[in-house]
């Protein structure tokens, strides 16, 4: 099988040949066709999540150490099962669910992997990802069948799509003339534009830097548009969901982006944090108190919900974003054109 992995961190990747896995047990061997680029892969790459006030965290901290392959937004071919793999056939397409937890913590049986106390086996995270030509995965549970949706869309369901649907499902409720901003219209935001949508939410204010994202937001179904290098950027989203913004869904995870949702939200409002760009929050705490706000974290998504955004999907209720399709030989130059601001939408690596 081939791997493209870094070296050193922030090193070009690298093409390794290596012997593809046979499964054991419940494995199953996946050949990977579409592998999404996300742009929490240049943080792993770097070598660390920026925490603020020169405090860093570093990825070796939690298992990821060089060589490593990034990628956790597989999706393939079943080429090969264990003997004890049931409910999927040699040849079936299938998305991969990559937020594979321990399955013996609480939380995992529970059914949120994703909140694993270990997080020890996260595609692309602390286990090798889908810059691969194959994936080894545990068990069959793990696969969901995307019949009807394009291969390059359907490779980002498994994290931007998640992630946003995840972040959606932990607003509050929202009534007619309540307004949700979407902060940054990268990849995870356009979708998150595209799952309010398919969720009735009409109320929608698209905010970003970058004209050409907000015009993409726009397309999606955004109603309104803010580029956020004005002055007095939370006062002007405040005017334009008229004091009625009731939640704020945060894709960039910045101190600039972080106050701004603060500063707009309506009493009662709920600040979803899931982008992980870096920084410190400072804000005081008397008016979180006194105005009712909550800030709540959401980190991917669970494999039910997983289901559920294909099920959108499938049923044509989920707009698909901006995704271009490159050769995986070009890994390197898409990182690069991630971290300077050049994609729209998503890259979509093609084996």
């Amino acid at each position: 099988m081939i791997s493209y992995q870094f070296m050193e961190h922030g090193k070009p990747l690298q093409k390794v040949l290596h012997d593809t896995p046979r499964p054991k047990g419940t494995e199953v061997l996946v050949r990977v066709t579409r592998s999404g680029v996300c742009h929490s892969d240049l943080h792993i790459w770097d070598g660390y999540f920026d925490w603020g006030n020169g405090k860093k965290f570093y990825v070796k901290d939690r298992g990821c150490i060089p060589p490593f392959t990034l990628g956790h937004e597989p999706f393939g071919v079943v080429e090969a099962i264990g003997p004890q793999a049931k409910g999927v056939k040699i040849g079936q397409k299938r998305i991969v669910f990559p937020w594979i937890g321990c399955g013996k913590c609480p939380v995992c049986k529970e059914g949120l992997d994703n909140y694993c106390v270990s997080g020890s086996r996260f595609l692309g995270v602390n286990r090798p990802g889908a810059y691969a030509s194959h994936v080894l995965i545990p068990h069959p549970k793990y696969l969901v069948d995307s019949a009807g949706i394009e291969d390059g869309f359907a490779a980002t369901l498994a994290c931007s799509g998640l992630t946003t649907y995840s972040a959606v499902a932990k607003l509050p409720d929202l009534g007619p003339k309540d307004w949700v901003a979407v902060l940054g219209c990268g990849g995870l935001g356009l979708i998150c534009v595209s799952v309010l949508r398919a969720q009735g939410v009409k109320n929608i204010v698209a905010c970003d830097i970058d004209p050409a994202k907000l015009e993409a937001a726009k397309k999606l179904g955004a109603k309104l548009a803010l580029d956020t290098r004005t002055p007095d950027a939370a006062q002007k989203l405040q005017g334009l969901a008229m004091g009625q913004l009731a939640g704020a869904i945060d894709l960039v995870g910045m101190p600039a982006t972080a106050g701004l949702a603060l500063g707009a939200l309506r009493k009662g409002g709920r600040y979803v944090l899931c982008g992980l760009f870096g920084g410190e929050l400072v804000y005081p705490l008397p008016p979180i108190a006194q105005r009712g706000i909550g800030i709540v974290g959401s980190y991917v998504g669970n494999l039910q919900e997983l289901k559920e955004v294909v099920a959108l999907a499938k049923k044509k209720k989920l707009k698909a974003t901006p995704v271009s399709t490159r050769p995986a030989g070009e890994v390197t130059q898409i990182l690069e054109d991630l971290k300077a601001g050049k994609v729209l939408g998503r890259v979509v690596l093609a084996f």
